[in-house]
């Protein structure tokens, strides 16, 4: 592949005019700076793929839906949020060139959005002035069943992957996430994974080759970045090292009929010998067969009463026949019913997955909305290698009834998880691990007060279960972002605010991002709150 440099084209002069008559700041430092900045970039785009009609302002009257349209955490969407002085909903590969050129001229922050999925807004919102590189529009998907690969770019959706897969083979899907409005961006870049990863692996471990458009506004692909970069990108997440254009993913075999349930347990029906049960088995059953466990707090059968409910939800790569024999065999207790399964095509049972209606047309993948409304919310991540005793469940029931708004997800690993290489991707939890562990808070008020309280919730259930999960580091999950682990402010101490949540994300694979970052992005212009830092001088 080619490697192309960004242009340098000098548009009409009207152009300009016409693009900063919308405008209308006022003649401040900052503003004139701005100006100056549109100016580069329409000299910096293509005639023949101009980027006036991607250049959203405050004065333009699309702005603000253009800015909520990819906003999936309310909390980021307030009266008191900063909003960017600028959007670029980039049409091109030219576009994003000229946004790093210019940006970097300037002393701009970027940042870029592909879903807007990023539990702490980190995509779409910053403490300083900034502008934000929108993907949308960039999602393209070119599936070829001959090779069983696809090419997906980051702005395409996981519904939209899987419904361009399904429509050209009913035998093969991908290993990715649930949730289908999450944008594959951010969802590869930074390990990504779904109810197939102990078959599959990661979304990561199935890519193959990348489109990324790199500092000095190069469009590159993985022989022509190299190595290291492609791993870095495969894992510890793309807005650290460049723009992620586009990712070639491998296409998996799945059966042309595969078997879903969803089997709640409350304590009053024996939920807790079941969930102690449930941690022996989901890690080591057959590959084929991934057992997501939801923990959360419901009524309890006497008025005024709490109970904890285990929610069992599954896909298995196979007929309900040998789904339920297996569980009777491996895991009794659950009590798997036939009644309790169905059977369904591996594409309709994302929608079973996402609790859309498993009739409903296969369609509704190609919906960029979430079918339910965006809440205010907050995430939390652990990792569990040890098995929790009985007692220990006992007292984790306690704590969530005290709580009350929290609810767990226990995600189990084995299978292929622990069959690759924790140095593989920068991905590094792998063999050794039970279980990861989301904590949830959701909430639909407005106001600090609430926000606060909702947040330390979580923070108070992850306190908790310090005794139970992984140690030195205390591992979390990348793509479940959390700000509480630490914050980095870009400044002379990058290294040392960055080295505090890196290793619990990265563990030893954090030094090696570093070395890379340090290699490719010297000056640190791909940054933000939670980036791979530079060396220090």
């Amino acid at each position: 592949m080619e490697v192309l440099s960004p242009s340098r084209i000098h548009l009409p002069i009207f152009s300009i005019v016409v693009l900063l008559s919308t405008i209308a700041w006022s003649a401040s430092a900052a503003n004139s700076a701005h100006n100056t900045f549109l100016h580069c970039l329409v000299n910096h785009s293509e005639p023949s793929h101009p980027i006036t009609s991607a250049i959203f302002t405050p004065n333009n009257v699309s702005f603000s839906s253009v800015l909520e349209a990819y906003v999936r955490n309310l909390r980021f969407n307030t009266s008191t949020t900063r909003k960017p002085f600028l959007i670029v909903t980039a049409l091109h590969v030219s576009h994003i060139q000229a946004s790093i050129i210019c940006a970097q001229k300037y002393n701009l922050q970027m940042k870029i959005r592909s879903g807007g999925h990023d539990y702490e807004g980190v995509s779409y919102v910053a403490k300083v002035p900034f502008f934000i590189l929108d993907m949308f529009n960039l999602r393209t998907i070119e599936v070829d069943i001959h090779t069983e690969t696809a090419w997906v770019q980051a702005g395409a959706t996981l519904g939209e992957v899987y419904y361009r897969i399904g429509e050209k083979s009913k035998i093969h899907g991908f290993p990715a996430g649930v949730c289908p409005t999450v944008g594959v961006g951010g969802h590869i870049s930074g390990g990504g994974y779904g109810n197939m990863m102990r078959k599959y692996g990661l979304s990561v471990d199935n890519v193959v080759d990348a489109h990324m458009v790199d500092v000095q506004g190069r469009l590159l692909d993985r022989k022509s970045m190299g190595e290291d970069l492609f791993w870095a990108i495969t894992g510890g997440g793309g807005s650290s090292f460049g723009v992620v254009l586009a990712y070639k993913i491998k296409l998996v075999r799945v059966p042309e009929t595969v078997t879903v349930f969803n089997v709640p347990r409350t304590l009053e029906q024996n939920a807790t010998d079941i969930v102690y049960k449930w941690q022996h088995v989901a890690p080591t059953i057959d590959n084929d067969l991934f057992i997501r466990l939801v923990l959360d707090v419901v009524n309890g059968t006497e008025n005024g009463t709490k109970t904890v409910r285990a929610s069992f939800v599954a896909l298995f790569l196979g007929d309900s026949k040998s789904l339920v024999s297996l569980l009777n065999e491996k895991f009794p207790q659950l009590g798997l019913k036939q009644s309790d399964c169905i059977e369904t095509s591996w594409l309709r049972s994302v929608l079973f997955w996402t609790n859309i209606n498993i009739t409903a047309p296969v369609e509704i993948l190609l919906d960029r909305q979430p079918q339910s409304p965006v809440n205010y919310l907050k995430r939390k991540s652990d990792y569990v290698q040890k098995p929790i005793s009985k007692d220990g469940f006992e007292g984790i029931w306690k704590k969530m009834i005290e709580l009350e708004d929290t609810l767990f997800q226990f995600n189990p690993y084995g299978g292929r998880m622990a069959e690759i290489p924790s140095t593989a991707t920068p991905f590094p939890h792998r063999a050794g691990n039970l279980w990861k562990l989301q904590y949830q808070a959701n909430w639909k008020q407005a106001g600090k007060e609430v926000t606060n309280h909702y947040i330390n919730l979580t923070r108070k259930l992850h306190k908790y279960m310090t005794p139970f999960v992984s140690k030195n580091p205390r591992e979390a999950f990348y793509n479940y972002k959390d700000l509480d682990l630490g914050i980095n402010h870009n400044g002379k101490k990058s290294y040392a605010e960055g080295k505090v949540y890196g290793v619990e994300y990265f563990k030893d694979n954090f030094d090696r991002l570093v070395e890379i970052k340090t290699k490719v992005d010297p000056h640190n212009f791909f940054r933000n709150e939670q980036s791979i830092p530079t060396l220090p001088y």
